[in-house]
């Protein structure tokens, strides 16, 4: 990935703890961060362990991007750094943040979760920020790592022990864990017991989400913000999804993870091709037809009914991930982050986007054709 990126790229055991190492290194204590209020709830809890406060953007309504121009000048004044999302693979304006955090003197970390093989500007994403962090659960299939890539190779010492600072130790258990599960997954996918494995998941803890977003518990959160910055206060809130996510890899996992990235050129070629097909229908916003083709890990179809959708994949065995509705500054209210001074495009998006995986474009496009799923209808502004 190192050459990839032309960076230096430090291994973590999750995306998450990439991000908060990052976080903690260029962030002071207290700090105000832009970031999107379309994302993972979890990122929202490793910005606030990380000691920051989350400023939610304004975004475009079209892919989830954070809308520059829309940032009013008040609110970049008070900013510590901005941390992009690369919604699904869509990449942030990276090069304008890049140009007002230099003029502001402030930070600007990406987090290309989503994004690997995703360019702006003829360049990767991920060489735009002082840092950025990768996952290898995603494109990569890896169900596990991610990774830390940083403009000043020189900081790479300090930030590996910092990393090792925060890891537990490699668990037997763990890594059988990781080694059969690709396997049981197979067997759940094969006999249709999804399920009758997600009753299992939260009879032993692991499934912790009813709805789109994990509950809030405002009154413990409120007691955790007072051991900022630390994971210790935020783990059962950070751990959400993957427990596991400072855990030390063992050989078992770094074989595996080593393995499936010498197949990512090919993971990649597959992802643009099914986002090709899934951009030419009448469900993708028409402007992302006109931008350069990303190999997307997910493709954001804007629906009128976006449940419907989900149920009528749902019926079919295909399961939706990855849907961030509400906004976080609906979610956590003022009490845990700024609320984004124009929120209509955020909401406007999470509520129609229905994320496909293109891998799976063919199937999905055929359900949604059969169920008669509308495009969503007219956007914030026209």
């Amino acid at each position: 990935m190192g050459a990839r990126l032309g960076r230096e790229c430090l291994y973590v055991p999750s995306c998450r703890l990439g991000l908060y190492l990052a976080l903690r290194h260029w962030c002071p204590r207290g700090g105000r961060i832009l970031m999107s209020p379309v994302n993972d709830d979890v990122i929202l809890f490793v910005v606030l362990a990380a000691g920051l406060r989350p400023v939610q953007a304004p975004l475009s309504a079209t892919d989830g991007s954070i809308d520059v121009d829309a940032v009013p000048e008040s609110v970049w004044d008070g900013l510590c750094a901005v941390l992009t999302t690369n919604l699904y693979g869509n990449p942030d304006p990276a090069g304008r943040l890049r140009e007002r955090c230099d003029r502001l003197g402030i930070a600007l970390v990406e987090d290309a979760a989503h994004a690997i093989g995703s360019e702006t500007g003829g360049r990767p994403v991920g060489t735009f920020g002082n840092a950025a962090v990768f996952s290898l659960s995603k494109h990569v299939g890896a169900k596990a790592g991610g990774f830390l890539a940083v403009a000043d190779p020189a900081l790479r010492p300090r930030l590996e022990h910092a990393r090792d600072a925060l890891l537990d130790p490699a668990r037997i258990t763990a890594e059988l864990a990781y080694a059969v599960r690709p396997y049981a997954e197979s067997a759940v996918r094969g006999l249709r017991l999804a399920p009758a494995a997600r009753w299992t998941l939260r009879q032993l803890g692991l499934q912790e989400r009813d709805e789109i977003r994990m509950p809030l518990r405002p009154a413990e959160l409120r007691r955790a913000l007072a051991t900022a910055p630390s994971l210790t206060g935020f783990h059962s809130w950070v751990r959400v999804d993957m427990h596991d996510y400072r855990t030390a890899p063992g050989r078992v996992r770094a074989r595996r993870v080593g393995r499936l990235l010498g197949r990512l050129d090919q993971r990649l070629a597959a992802h643009r091709a099914g986002t090709e097909r899934l951009l030419a229908t009448r469900w993708a916003a028409p402007a992302a037809a006109e931008n350069p083709l990303q190999p997307l890990f997910r493709v954001p179809l804007l629906v009128a009914d976006r449940d419907a959708a989900v149920a009528a994949l749902a019926r079919r065995h295909i399961t939706v991930g990855y849907l961030y509705d509400p906004p976080l500054d609906s979610y956590a209210g003022e009490a845990f982050t700024d609320p984004s001074p124009s929120p209509g495009g955020a909401v406007w998006f999470a509520r129609h986007a229905l994320p496909v995986d293109p891998l799976l474009a063919g199937p999905v496009i055929d359900i949604l054709d059969s169920a008669g799923t509308a495009p969503a209808g007219e956007r914030p502004g026209g």
